[in-house]
């Protein structure tokens, strides 16, 4: 991509997703000069290409960026948002990555703008192994969705959704899913310890176990289930592990429904709540 061709962004918020997006964007060279407001800077990411701000009040002439990306917190989205008005005004592409907090409610607080992408990233992006969904109204043209989709693939792979009301359970799945993973080596750590093995590999084992076959389940042309299936004899100790796992009801299918109905629903009311 040519120099004159990168966009030049403003980043509000640098925690650890901001953090991560900063670093694949620069990785790839994918923007020509990034702003970031954050009240403490991060010397890890500090060069010519980056000027930080503590806040928006802070500048002293307000820079012409191509996006402005919201990755503040939804519960104090309404108190920063509407500083960031006059970038939208100047024709600013926003895009968020907050939770639960919709294009709606974001056009009031930034003086009527629906140039808006909403986007549901996940920690993964630390590594590059994110996920990120996004949706917008048709009102936001193909570039931009360019634009929004290049910069998280910096990170990890990117989907659209056509309804806003799917970003809900975007949010129950892959937003919070990598908590239920983790929590899921650690459960599986423990259960290791109590049949008998040491903390220290009854941990690692837990852990590769599930890098390993995630890999496998991304890099193979089989699905998921050709996979279980390629594991589990007839009669094997797979095949009794499953029996508790899934049991005669598809416990561990209902136990996940009943997993991501919760945090979906919890995406609701913090969309309610705004």
């Amino acid at each position: 991509m040519m120099a004159e061709q990168r966009p030049s962004l403003l980043l509000v918020g640098c925690g650890k997703m901001g953090n991560a997006l900063v670093k694949g964007w620069r990785a790839q060279r994918l923007v020509s000069h990034l702003h970031i407001v954050e009240p403490v800077g991060n010397p890890e990411i500090a060069g010519e290409d980056v000027t930080f701000y503590p806040s928006v009040a802070a500048m002293l002439a307000p820079p012409k960026v191509d996006a402005v990306v919201l990755a503040v917190k939804p519960q104090v989205m309404a108190e920063v948002a509407p500083a960031y008005r006059p970038f939208a005004a100047n024709g600013a592409l926003v895009i968020s990555i907050a939770a639960g907090t919709m294009v709606d409610r974001l056009s009031t607080w930034l003086g009527g703008t629906r140039r808006i992408v909403r986007v549901m990233p996940n920690t993964p992006a630390a590594v590059g192994a994110g996920v990120a969904v996004c949706y917008a109204e048709p009102i936001v043209d193909a570039a931009s969705r360019a634009l929004a989709t290049g910069l998280m693939q910096a990170v990890g792979e990117v989907a659209w959704v056509e309804r806003e009301e799917a970003m809900h359970a975007v949010t129950a799945l892959s937003g919070s899913g990598p908590a239920y993973l983790f929590a899921f080596i650690e459960a599986l750590a423990q259960a290791g310890e109590k049949a008998g093995l040491p903390p220290d590999l009854a941990a690692r084992l837990a852990r590769q176990t599930v890098i390993g076959s995630a890999l496998l389940a991304q890099q193979s042309s089989e699905t998921p289930a050709r996979l279980r299936q390629d594991v589990t004899s007839p009669g094997g100790t797979t095949a009794a592990g499953l029996s508790v796992l899934e049991g005669a009801e598809a416990a561990l299918t209902v136990l996940l429904t009943r997993t991501i109905e919760a945090a979906a629903n919890r995406s609701r009311e913090l969309a309610k709540d705004q």
